[in-house]
Formats: structure tokens, sequence, C-alpha cells
């Protein structure tokens, strides 16, 4: 967990930095370049970075020199920065401002562990372009576009290893760049942003220097788009993003492609590993405050070709729809807060000479399988998601993360070979009783069941020999103790409760 934490941190603050550098969020062009330097400094120091470079003005343009900021970070064992020889804030004169960014800026990282220090240089690339600054005090506009913009591993150096610069690589290459940011300072620096890119093409690689194996995972998307919008607190000079929460930073944003393919490959020895994929686009969606954390990852018309030396043929498969979402609380509170999970896998489908391997007669339905689960609950966190002390309290099991309140279904799909399962249910838990289920807190609540074409799978099942008529004796045991018929051929349906002094019932009849 605490890995994951410096990683989160990294990222975000390679982000903002990234981010800063293309759209200067928070510039007043309308005044002179002294003052869009100025405001840059004070929003990069607001989220945490430590900014030092030399300036100079010299007619119309204000260049700062050796210009370093410094990443915030979550952990003191972990560090950053980005480095630029020179930046230029050019007065047009006519209210707008040019910003000149080098056409190559290293972005070197550091981690230290106990065998030293794991140090590495990214280089962030674009064509030149430069951006424009528009707009007056109150409300500022950043428009950049760029034909080609890159980020790739210049180098890697890990404590008693002689690491060759071929055997790790990373690439990502964005093509036909177009950015807009409107900023707007008052208590919070407001920016929304949007960005188009024809294409994103990106290539990581890993080599055994000695010749052991490799790995690597290329592919590309085509018709990207981004809409996002943030706030960020101003005057508080933090790299602690629980205190930034609460002071009122949020984030939230959709990203959007039409298609894409990759490629995933490794090899070790003589054993190998391929897979590869294509889909028809796709969105991810983000949303963080202090009410919580959400991602929505969802991909359309995926197709998969795996192959391999222990796969003894190569499958074909598809999916009509992927994804999952995820709704966490991040910040500590008596009060209950919302979380949810869904995942869903719709229409997948397999290839016809897999079937034929367990149904050579056709004897079962071939239709696509769906599988899905949505849930939603209520519980209290007694602690601060990104506060790296609390963190590592609960991984020593010195702090109790929370309480779970409540949980509902709200859906539940699952259907295979003719027959389906569906469902809802919810319950509440008693926080105060820890005996009843053995230190689970009770539950008590119900859950609605229907159940279609279940005797008739297992009677094609017998017919073809997978499975005996013992081996069904226990399936059929277990729907007649627990269902109903209900409306319908080969329908069963299901009542299932939880009560609050720790009975189980089923349909009205006690089970436990």
């Amino acid at each position: 967990m605490k890995g994951i934490l410096m990683s989160v941190s990294f990222a975000r603050s390679c982000g903002a930095a990234i981010v800063l550098s293309l759209s200067a969020q928070a510039a007043l062009a309308d005044v002179s370049a002294q003052d869009v330097w100025s405001d840059w400094k004070s929003y990069m120091t607001t989220t945490g970075y430590k900014v030092t470079g030399t300036e100079a003005k010299s007619g119309n343009t204000l260049t700062v020199s050796d210009l370093l900021l410094e990443m915030p970070v979550m952990d003191a064992e972990a560090s950053g920065s980005i480095a630029m020889p020179n930046i230029q804030f050019v007065e047009n004169g006519d209210g707008t401002v040019n910003i000149l960014l080098p056409k190559e800026m290293p972005l070197q990282f550091k981690m230290d562990g106990p065998d030293g220090a794991v140090e590495g240089t990214f280089i962030y690339s674009h064509d030149g372009s430069p951006m424009l600054v528009s707009g007056d005090t109150d409300e500022m506009t950043y428009d950049y576009a760029t034909a080609l913009m890159g980020f790739s591993l210049s180098g890697l150096s890990v404590p008693g290893e002689d690491i060759p610069a071929e055997a790790v690589k990373f690439k990502a290459t964005l093509t036909d760049v177009v950015t807009k940011t409107v900023m707007t300072k008052t208590d919070l620096r407001s920016y929304e942003q949007t960005l188009t890119s024809a294409s994103l093409d990106y290539d990581f690689g890993v080599t055994d220097p000695e010749g052991k194996g490799e790995g690597s995972f290329k592919g590309a998307l085509q018709g990207l788009t981004f809409n996002g919008t943030t706030s960020i607190p101003d005057g508080t000079e933090s790299a602690d993003m629980a205190a930034l929460l609460r002071n009122g930073l949020s984030a939230s944003g959709r990203f959007d492609f039409a298609g894409g393919n990759s490629a995933i490959s490794g090899r070790e020895r003589r054993d190998s590993f391929a897979m590869e994929s294509a889909s028809q686009g796709g969105s991810i969606s983000f949303d963080m405050s202090d009410a919580g954390l959400t991602y929505d990852v969802r991909q359309n018309q995926t197709e998969l070709n795996i192959s391999g030396s222990d796969i003894p043929f190569p499958l074909a498969l598809s999916m009509a729809e992927t994804g999952f979402k995820l709704m966490v609380p991040v910040t500590k509170s008596d009060e209950e807060q919302d979380f949810g999970l869904a995942v869903f896998l719709r229409d997948f489908d397999v290839p016809e000479v897999l079937w034929g391997m367990v149904d050579p007669t056709g004897a079962l339905p071939h239709d696509p399988a769906t599988i899905a689960i949505d849930l939603a609950g209520k519980a209290k966190l007694a602690f601060d998601m990104f506060d790296p002390a609390s963190m590592e309290a609960i991984d020593k099991g010195e702090l109790a993360p929370g309480e779970l309140n409540a949980l509902s279904v709200n859906a539940l799909e699952v259907s295979v070979a003719g027959a389906e399962l569906t469902g809802t249910g919810d319950f509440t838990f008693n926080n105060d009783d820890l005996e009843t289920y053995d230190g689970m807190p009770a539950p008590s609540g119900e859950a609605n069941l229907k159940l279609v074409g279940a005797n008739t799978l297992l009677d094609t099942l017998i017919s073809m020999g997978l499975v005996s008529d013992s081996d069904a004796m226990g399936p059929r045991m277990m729907m007649g103790l627990l269902a109903v018929p209900g409306d319908g051929e080969d329908t069963l349906t299901s009542k299932i409760e939880l009560t609050e002094d720790g009975q189980i019932k089923a349909n009205g009849q006690r089970i436990k």
C-alpha cells in the first residue's frame, strides 16, 4: 500500500507539472510577462512544489533560466524534479503572451530502497510550438497546439545492477494535440480543460541482459478527447493530499477514445505468451474530492487473440462491453459515506472450436455469456486515504479502517449456456454485534433472486455425460431448499432474509 501511495503521489506530481507546462493554468497575461511568471510560481508552490530559477527581462521577453521544479511527494524516500534550461514569456503587444517551452524537458525521479536508490530520467518533448495566453486577470484562456508530443525513458539506474540502455524502454507519443484551458481565480483556482489528439502510441519493453527472457506491451489509441474541471485551494502551500482535499481540492474529467489496439508478449527461456487486442472505443472517467474518489472505465467491442507455449491452439475471444466502476470515500469522517463497485462483462463469446471440445453436437445454447454486478453501500472511514501515516498504521494492524454500515446489490446478472441468474438485495450491518457471525458485523436485510433454465441446463449436462445424476443431486436439493417455482417454465425464485436476531430464512422458512 505504501508503494501504491508513492506511485499515486509521483504520478499526480508529474501530471500536474506537465499539464501546467502545457497549459500555464494561472497566468495573468493581460498584465505583463512578469505577472504570468509570478502567478505560475504561486500556483506551483500552492500544490507543494519548490521552484527555483534565474529571471532576466529584455524588452518584451522575460526569460527564466535554470528552472528547477522539485516535486511534492508523500514519502521521504521518494523525490522527483523537472529541469528546464529556460522558459520564455513573450509579450505580444496586444494583451496576449506567448509562452515558449524548451523542445525537451528532463523529468528526474529517485526512490530510496533498502539496497540503495533507484534513479532515472524521463524526457518530455514537443515540436516547440508556443502557447498563447489571453483574457484578463479574472479569467484567462490558454491555447496550445502541437503536431507531436512525446514522453520517453532516457535512463535508469538500479543499485547493484548493470542495466544496458536497451534493456528497459518506455515511449509514448501523441499526435495533432490541441488543448484549451480556461482558468478562473477566486478563493479556489478553477480551470476547465479540453484536449483532442489524433492518436496515442505507446511502447514499453523489458529485456533480460543475460538473454533469459523479455516482455513488451505496445499499442495505440485513436480519436482521443478529454474534458475536465479542477479546483485547487489557493494559498495552501502543501503536498499533503488529505489537507488539500479538506480545503477544497477537486478534480473530475472524462477521457474518450474512438478505437484502440494493443499487443502483450513475453518470453522466459522456452516459455512464451502473446495476446493481441482491438476495440471500438471506450471511456475513462474520474471524480475526486473530499466526498470521495470515483473511477468509471468502459470499453466497447473488444476482440482478443491469445497464444502461448502452454496453450494448445490460438484462442479468439470477443466481448461486446467490458468495464468497472469504483467509488470509495477518501477522508476520515464519523458520518456514513457512500461507496460502490460495479463490474460487467457483457456478451462474452468464445470460438466454436472451443465449444466443439465440450459440446460437439451443439446440445447446449452457444449464446454469449454475461456477468454483471453492481454494488453500493455506506461506510464510516476512520482514516484519511492519502495520509501515509494512517495507511502505515492500518498495514501494521494498529488502526481499524472503519465500519461497514450498509450494502445494496443494485443488480446481479449471470447468464451462460441458456441459464440466467438475476437478483437484488439490501442489507444493513450492526457493528456492535461481532459475535453472531464470528467477528463480522451482523447483517440484516433480504436478497431476491430469480433463476431461469437451471434444471434444463443440468438435464442437458447429464445427457452429454458431463455431469452424473448423483453430481446433479446436490444442486437440485439446494434449489429445492432455497427456492420456489416462479412464473414461467423452469423458473425459480428465492427470497433470502437475514433477521436482526441472527435468523436466516428462505422464502419465509427458517433455515438457521
